[in-house]
């Protein structure tokens, strides 16, 4: 049962932020690219007001959580949020999807009630 524990899974709880097996080899790879320590850093994701929708999303790296973020952990790669961003990001997923068209991560927000063509804003 303990080996279940340690296991590393996509998911998290149901509440909070869940990243599939490709957006976390991708978040691993540029971390790496980046020379991010696992140990201490991770990807920080976050809402700020603004975009063509009222609220854009926002993603980049950080050397270590704020005081009061929300750790996910997700085997080795560790994904911060801020308190009031999770409000809108609680029950999202993160994927990373490459197309002949486009590269990049894609929000899967069930807290979004619409959303702009380039994906990158929403409004709650």
């Amino acid at each position: 049962m303990e080996e279940a524990v340690k296991t590393a899974t996509p998911q998290a709880p149901a509440k909070g932020i869940q990243v599939t097996d490709k957006a976390i080899a991708k978040i691993r790879s540029a971390m790496e690219k980046e020379g991010i320590s696992p140990e201490q850093g991770g990807l920080r994701l976050g809402v700020q007001g603004g975009g063509c929708s009222g609220l854009s999303y926002n993603i980049r790296f950080d050397t270590q959580p704020r005081e009061r973020d929300r750790v996910f952990q997700f085997g080795d790669v560790r994904v911060f949020v801020d308190p009031k961003s999770f409000i809108y990001l609680h029950g999202m997923i993160l994927d990373y999807q490459e197309t002949l068209m486009q590269q990049g991560f894609v929000f899967v927000n069930p807290n979004s009630s619409k959303s702009c063509g380039c994906g990158s804003s929403f409004s709650a």
